[in-house]
């Protein structure tokens, strides 16, 4: 059902609006949005008694000298109320409330304002009603403090030897690393944030900053640089002249950029600049601001989009043993993968980098090794579907073509990587990318990725983002400690959308024994820690990062792992704190799964199971850690699990997790 309340237009006059004020608040009154129309257009929130943001300053400049949100002229507003059941396929849960207040001041000029305010948060954007193209020089987008806060930051990591300033330089980037716990003074000026990023504000509460719709205009960094409360907008500027190169020929490296940030149609909407709040750590690990602030889905018909698990390659080396065949990029191991998936019932194995010739960029250049139609209609037999990793510049230079081979030989999607920035140009790649891709019935898994912003939505076939710190730094990072960031992205990263983390490894080890091994890595942290991150981390392409033989010496986990669904009818957080320890309940069908992993720190917990709806389980079956994870980490446990009083308390080792299902 879905109920709209839309206010009269107001006709403003000189008295109408005196004072320039406006004050919105969401449908619980606890948010409340005061917007003052003065030499500039501000915003400030408050969540009940708590400031989360001081007056910041919101406007754009265009390249004719159009200053949009300065000395701003209010002709009139309007104001709505939405409460409405958004169905959510291919999520993490079937549906979602959306409600909401919203207003809508409108400016002399031809452009508008829009506030939103969520009882989970508050965005806003702009929208312009030019009639002609425009060109974007700037926008100012602040985000000021009232005081100085701890804020978890993650930092651009500046690759060496690239040109320009230091600034300039951080525009290509991954979008990969850990979380800098520091106060917002002491932010480094000569780094950019990307996003999102967290904000601890008072009373315990937090805000998460990011963004949402990002079409045909670069993505937003936040910085620091007057040692003050405040965060201020950073975008790459337009690529001027670019090059192919980078990673084995696969990406395009700007050379020279313009002295703007974007060109784009003069009718239209900007992305959303979004403050999640939240007054308890563990709601923000299943926050839908993100998803509900995107358009809606542009493929009508879903039907062929299947999301599930995959067996890859890349992660575990093509380590397979005690065949008759050398291991390697070659179709006897993608068979071998084959026959892995088939047995176990996972839906997809991946072709990693490898399957086409290196340096050539080229997708129709496959190595003599690699026969992808066989492979296909093995893997067809066995009801194992054929997945793609393509580098952006290789797929760029002919994407119709290329989507269109590889669909009609029954390939059902593309990993597809290194795009490493998000400038426009990139951002639009994004977004052909998907429509091509839906165009011909392939799903889309984005690598070397900005964060998502809600184009799972618009286009459901675009399954996963990484954009994370993920488990692949295991095989070459000894100093990172990814136990403790493992249980913070949830917090901060998963508030944008999806990711692909890439767990499942079957090597485990404590925080003293692991070792960064390229060709055989392992994971920081427990066995169990392992299966429950596939209910923890949101992933509808969930990787089987280890390697088939491997999985197969540890037969009960690889059917507790490939048994896990990866969309979800219903998710329910139900304990956590950030970089401390997290619970999450989801449930598919008639089958709730509950997973828990901690920190470095040893702990028991009591999960309650009776605040999920429905919940009528006397037992279930659960993995936890064994009496001496703590000292061989993949040590475990594998049992029924007795429901008393819809309690069930489970004890963690030292980077350790459970996972339940009922």
């Amino acid at each position: 059902m879905k109920k709209i309340l839309l206010s009269a237009l107001l006709l403003l006059s000189a008295s109408a609006f005196a004072q320039l004020k406006f004050t919105l608040q969401s449908p619980n009154k606890e948010i409340t949005v005061s917007i003052e129309v003065g030499e500039q257009l501000t915003y400030a929130v408050t969540h009940g008694n708590t400031c989360v943001l001081a007056p910041s300053p919101i406007g754009m400049k265009l390249s004719d000298g159009t200053m949009l949100g300065t000395k701003p002229i209010v002709k009139n507003a309007k104001t709505q109320s939405v409460n409405n059941t958004l169905a959510s396929p291919l999520y993490k849960k079937a549906e979602i409330p959306e409600v909401y207040k919203e207003l809508a001041l409108f400016f002399k000029g031809n452009y508008k304002v829009v506030f939103r305010a969520y009882n989970e948060g508050v965005a806003y954007r702009f929208v312009t009603d030019f009639h002609k193209p425009i060109i974007v020089e700037s926008e100012t987008a602040d985000f000021n403090f009232d005081s100085d806060y701890q804020a978890l930051i993650p930092y651009v990591l500046r690759r060496a030897g690239q040109e320009g300033d230091l600034i300039s330089q951080q525009f290509y980037n991954s979008f990969e690393n850990t979380y800098t716990r520091t106060n917002l003074s002491q932010m480094d000026p000569e780094k950019l944030a990307f996003l999102p990023l967290l904000v601890e504000l008072n009373d315990g509460k937090k805000a998460v900053i990011t963004e949402a719709n990002l079409e045909e205009f670069p993505g937003l960094y936040l910085r620091n640089a007057n040692g003050k409360n405040g965060l201020s907008a950073v975008h790459a500027p337009y690529p001027k002249t670019r090059e192919q190169g980078g990673h084995n020929n696969l990406q395009y490296i700007v050379k020279e950029r313009e002295n703007y940030i974007a060109k784009s149609n003069g009718w239209r909407a900007f992305p959303w600049r979004c403050i999640v709040i939240s007054e308890n750590d563990k709601d923000l690990a299943n926050n839908d601001l993100v998803y509900l602030l995107a358009w809606p889905s542009r493929v009508k018909d879903i039907s062929w989009i299947k999301p599930g698990k995959v067996a890859w390659d890349w992660w575990n080396a093509w380590n397979i043993y005690g065949v008759d065949f050398p291991a390697g990029i070659n179709n006897d191991t993608y068979k071998y993968y084959i026959d892995f998936a088939s047995q176990y019932g996972i839906e997809y194995v991946i072709l990693d980098e490898g399957w086409a010739v290196n340096k050539k960029a080229d997708l129709f250049q496959v190595v003599p090794e690699i026969d992808i139609k066989e492979l296909v209609d093995y893997g067809a037999e066995r009801n194992v579907g054929i997945v793609l990793w393509v580098g952006y510049a290789a797929i760029d230079k002919d994407m119709e073509h290329v989507c269109k081979h590889y669909a009609d030989m029954g390939v059902k999607g593309f990993k597809v990587d290194f795009m490493d920035g998000d400038d426009q140009m990139i951002v639009d790649f994004y977004n052909r990318m998907a429509k091509t891709a839906a165009k011909y019935h392939l799903f889309i898994d984005f690598h070397g990725a900005y964060k998502p912003t809600g184009l799972n939505r618009t286009y459901p076939n675009v399954l996963n983002h990484e954009g994370v710190y993920g488990l692949e730094q295991a095989k070459w990072d000894n100093e990172s400690d990814l136990v403790t960031n493992e249980v913070t992205i949830p917090f901060i990263r998963m508030v944008a959308g999806p990711l692909d983390y890439t767990q499942g490894a079957m090597k485990n080890a404590n925080k003293n024994n692991f070792a960064a091994i390229y060709t055989e890595p392992m994971s920081q942290g427990t066995r169990c820690r392992q299966l429950a991150e596939y209910v923890i981390f949101e992933s509808p392409f969930n990787m089987l990062c280890d390697s088939p033989s491997n999985y197969m010496k540890e037969e009960e986990c690889t059917q507790f792992i490939a048994s896990v669904p990866t969309t979800w009818d219903e998710t329910i957080v139900l304990d956590g704190k950030v970089g401390e320890y997290l619970v999450i309940a989801r449930r598919k069908d008639f089958h709730w799964y509950v997973g828990a992993i901690t920190n470095w720190e040893e702990r028991d917990i009591e999960i309650d199971l009776g605040v999920l709806p429905n919940f009528g389980a006397k037992s279930g079956h659960i993995f936890r850690d064994g009496i001496n994870a703590n000292r061989v980490a993949s040590d475990y446990v594998s049992e029924q699990a007795q429901v008393w009083g819809n309690k069930v308390k489970v004890h963690l080792a030292k980077g350790g997790g459970a996972v339940m299902v009922f």
